[in-house]
């Protein structure tokens, strides 16, 4: 067993208090490791390192920070099956989704070097013919990153990695339930030799040490990826300050008469079962038209019949445990909710006995969902596909909008005119016409729409480097004096 510490200006340290806390196994319920339990005093540690390295990082060039970037990558390249094993074991997913998390980290950093190199400002044309106008993208000084538990690789390495990238120095906040891989991803960074201060680790509770970050006025900015209820209690408490909010879903899957079914419940069980419905644009609320809905009900349930719920480690695993008790216990809450309102569970409907832990959950696929059941209301975030039938495309559009939330959507239709005619209207940031909900690459701008709880700004590529920038307006009057222009003409 391992005691892992903070990393704060370069250096691996304990916390001030001395208080650690125990990481345990979702998978096997064993102690994977024990954490330093950071306190308020070493986040405002970790940010006045932030405050130095983000000295060490402006003198560095553009290509200098790709190339820092690259050895990141090429850090976590190394550490590949180790980072997956811990990976499997910290989260609870299979080994093969943990081995693509890792992948995709490694092309996150990849990508981050690319897109800063390219990142192109412009000149802007003005009335007066004596003045240029000129952009340029600057770094906006040090950032408080509060990251979930769902990816805690991929999503870090979402904001790490333009992060530093622009020039930006980082206190980064893991989800304490998956802190352990953190902790490796970290080294990654110290083995590439990032400058002291450039990324700070701070492991512990989240209303203690993220609290801290994003309040204090040595951070700058702040990014988060979370729950929506967590995300506005962190807009509340920035005051003002620049945010990246990445926050929940709830999203529609609407699947019309026309569709072509073995495409629709493909692509539907992977956005209801991929990484135990621990995804925040996972398909948790399925419409289907009433003259397909009892077929494609029944292909789902056999779909989660068939899915292979087991210890993750195995290579035969399909469905790992859930992460944590919590949002166990909110998906007990609301398939109660939606069963005490007349729905009907045609398979799975509980957690599953007889493994090391009570976090392995069945998949599960209920049907007769009503308006106003939690399930509808409310992002789930466990392995959970329920279904409710329409009649007309306008029932179906005012169902689908009718929710706080507003992040991913899909649509499985063969009539393009139909798919635009959704595209447009949905209310969600993103719109997948004939592919799951769960569909991203990691160049696209990711985020939700505005007047719904999914959050403010764009993930993904070039699109996160703007949002962790300061566009800076530089003015120049260029006339020449009376005198120098006499001794040009003299």
């Amino acid at each position: 067993m391992d005691d892992l510490r903070l990393y704060i200006g370069g250096s691996w340290l304990e916390s001030e208090a001395g208080a650690r806390f125990e990481a345990r196994s979702p998978a096997t319920g064993a102690v994977l490791a024990t954490l330093a339990e950071g306190t308020r005093e070493d986040a405002r540690r970790a940010i006045a390192a932030a405050h130095d390295g983000k000295r060490h990082l402006a003198r560095l060039s553009v290509w200098e920070r790709a190339r820092l970037c690259l050895r990141v990558a090429d850090a976590v390249e190394r550490r590949r099956a180790v980072l997956a094993q811990t990976l499997t074991l910290d989260q609870g997913k299979p080994h093969a989704e943990a081995e693509a998390e890792v992948d995709s980290t490694i092309e996150g950093w990849r990508n981050a070097a690319d897109h800063a190199k390219w990142l192109e400002t412009s000149v802007i044309p003005v009335e007066d013919p004596h003045k240029r106008v000129l952009t340029i993208r600057q770094p906006r000084g040090v950032y408080g990153v509060i990251t979930p538990w769902n990816f805690p690789l991929n999503i870090p390495t979402e904001y790490l990695a333009p992060g530093l990238a622009a020039g930006n120095a980082i206190v980064w906040i893991p989800a304490p339930t998956t802190s352990v891989v953190a902790v490796q991803l970290m080294e990654c960074l110290e083995e590439a030799e990032i400058p002291p201060g450039a990324v700070n680790l701070v492991t512990g509770p989240g209303p203690v040490v993220g609290d801290e970050v994003v309040a204090n006025p040595g951070t700058d900015a702040v990014g988060f990826t979370g729950s929506s209820a967590t995300g506005e209690q962190i807009a509340r408490r920035a005051a003002g300050k620049p945010l990246l909010l990445e926050l929940g879903g709830n999203g529609p899957t609407l699947i019309l008469d026309d569709a072509d079914l073995d495409r629709a419940v493909e692509a539907t069980a992977f956005g209801s079962f991929f990484n135990a419905g621990q995804v925040c644009s996972a398909a948790e609320r399925i419409l289907v038209h009433r003259r397909v809905h009892d077929e494609v009900a029944e292909r789902l349930a056999d779909h989660a019949r068939r899915i292979r719920l087991d210890d993750p480690r195995k290579p035969e695993t399909e469905m790992g445990p859930l992460n944590n008790e919590p949002v166990a216990a909110k998906t007990d809450r609301h398939l109660a909710d939606a069963i005490a309102r007349g729905a009907n569970v045609l398979t799975g409907g509980g957690r599953a006995t007889g493994f090391p832990t009570n976090l392995y959950y069945q998949a599960t696929v209920i049907t007769g969902i009503t308006r106003d059941s939690l399930i509808n209301r409310e992002e789930t975030f466990g392995p959970v596909a329920p279904l409710t039938m329409f009649e007309s495309e306008g029932e179906a559009l005012a169902w689908a909008n009718d929710n706080t939330l507003g992040l991913v959507s899909a649509v499985f239709t063969r009539d393009l005119s139909r798919a635009f005619y959704f595209a447009e209207r949905l209310r969600t940031g993103i719109v997948n016409v004939n592919e799951s909900t769960n569909y991203w690459e990691l160049h696209i701008p990711f985020g939700g729409v505005a007047g719904k709880r999914s959050g403010v700004g764009r993930i993904g590529g070039k699109h996160t480097l703007m949002e962790m920038t300061d566009l800076r307006t530089i003015c120049l009057d260029v006339r020449r004096s009376d005198r120098e222009g006499s001794l040009r003409t003299g």
